[in-house]
């Protein structure tokens, strides 16, 4: 389900492809090491350590590819070390999530390696707020542990690959550079090799893999990248992104004889995301007879305990959330469903605008999330959340991509399932 999820962000390509011609791009490199990851080759070398990989991400980092690929080599380069993983990639979403969720994901497991890859999932985010996201992912990280090192990788789309064709990185690539160049951080394009193939006629982006004589004698010698032209397929696609890693690390091997202190002082942008946070939706004021849900126990609920702290269920109109923030943005992270409602926010005392939780892709539920207020002036902010009892034509809602109504019985409800508040700053009392 979740490797599909990546396709819903492509909707914001057509801007974000638009825009490129607006935007300095960068050239296009399959490497740039810059300060390496001397910490955790280091490490690797020695006989008996234990190293956590961290892979923060969308659904391209979600499948079995190269992650998988990736952690694989690692165990068989480094026989005398053990290799964990850390899967913190979640499909449809980008850095503007990613550095709420960084904290509880990734960094409470103390990774040795972080590896970034939402180069397509900001395909079309503003650039501004992928830097300021990108350098907030940054500064936690190195907050939290000075000496994990970070790397930036950089995944591929049909859609979002004319400006590799040219030789450059997509404007979110060119964007994350700014802030891998400033902190010294090395990127990957993993894509580099998937672009050269593209225009020389030999990569076929949308395929099926072939599996009968017949199938394979018409695809020729073409590497058939995906399915899709997004998630590639495992044999081909990713083993082209991983293969990019491993030709990489040589380069990326800065040798220091005790391991490196990452420090930061300055900040690239003064507004980055570095307070970022994600506090549980129970930290919050619930109406009366509303509780918190087992997480451990609810059937609904415990599909979602690896990502949202916690989980309240509105299912009356009139029941309601309150809480008070100082800082300057937030937004709710939830479920959304056949079963969503709508919910009235009200932002300081102002007029309460509607916020709907199922959308056209709603023939199942997946993490979501919606913004109450974002580049707020620096200060405390009043928030109320209230399921209302409007209805939702929810047919129609589903007709924008082509999907229907199958159980009526799971469209009916109009409910509302928040877990976490994603602020910049802090809950007050």
């Amino acid at each position: 389900m979740r490797l599909f999820l990546a396709v819903l962000a492509l909707c914001f390509y057509a801007t974000g492809q638009a825009a490129d011609n607006d935007y300095p791009l960068v050239e296009a490199k399959e490497c740039r090491p810059r300060g390496g990851l001397p910490n955790f080759l280091l490490k690797a070398q020695n006989t008996g350590s234990e190293l956590k990989i961290g892979y923060l991400g969308g659904s391209i980092t979600a499948q079995a590819g190269w992650r998988v690929q990736s952690l694989a080599h690692f165990k068989k380069a480094y026989p005398q070390s053990k290799f964990t993983e850390i899967n913190a990639a979640i499909g449809g979403t980008g850095s503007d999530l990613g550095v709420f969720r960084l904290q509880q994901d990734v960094l409470s497991q103390k990774p040795d390696l972080l590896f970034v890859e939402f180069a397509v999932n900001d395909g079309g985010a503003d650039p501004q707020r992928i830097i300021r996201c990108m350098e907030g992912i940054v500064r936690q990280t190195w907050k939290s542990n000075p000496k994990c090192d970070i790397c930036f990788v950089y995944t591929l789309t049909e859609f979002l690959s004319p400006a590799m064709l040219e030789g450059k990185l997509q404007r979110s690539a060119s964007a994350m550079e700014k802030v891998a160049d400033f902190y010294g951080i090395p990127t990957i394009t993993l894509g580099m090799e998937v672009a050269k193939l593209a225009k020389a006629g030999q990569l076929l982006w949308k395929a099926p893999l072939p599996k009968t004589d017949e199938q394979k004698q018409a695809v020729g010698d073409k590497v058939v990248f995906a399915n899709d032209g997004v998630h590639p397929h495992e044999a081909t696609g990713h083993k082209l992104y991983t293969e990019a890693i491993v030709r990489s690390l040589p380069a990326l091997a800065i040798a220091y004889n005790a391991p490196l202190t990452h420090v930061f002082n300055l900040s690239l942008d003064p507004l980055n995301y570095e307070r970022a946070t994600l506090a549980p939706i129970t930290s919050a004021k619930l109406s009366d007879g509303l509780v918190p849900v087992d997480m451990k126990s609810d059937a609904f609920a415990k599909g979602w305990a690896n990502r949202l702290p916690a989980m309240v269920k509105l299912t009356q109109p009139g029941q309601s959330i309150e809480f008070k923030f100082k800082g300057t943005h937030c937004a709710v992270y939830d479920v959304v469903g056949p079963a969503g409602g709508q919910v009235a926010v009200t932002l300081d005392g102002k007029a309460p605008k509607k916020v709907q939780r199922i959308d056209a892709y709603c023939t199942y539920a997946r993490l979501s999330t919606f913004t109450i207020g974002t580049d707020l002036p620096e200060g405390v902010h009043t928030v109320r959340l209230e399921l209302l009892a409007d209805p939702i034509d929810k047919a129609a809602v589903l007709a924008k991509n082509k999907n229907v109504i199958d159980k009526p019985e799971r469209y009916a409800p109009l409910n509302f399932f928040p877990g976490g508040l994603l602020i910049l700053g802090e809950l007050v009392p």
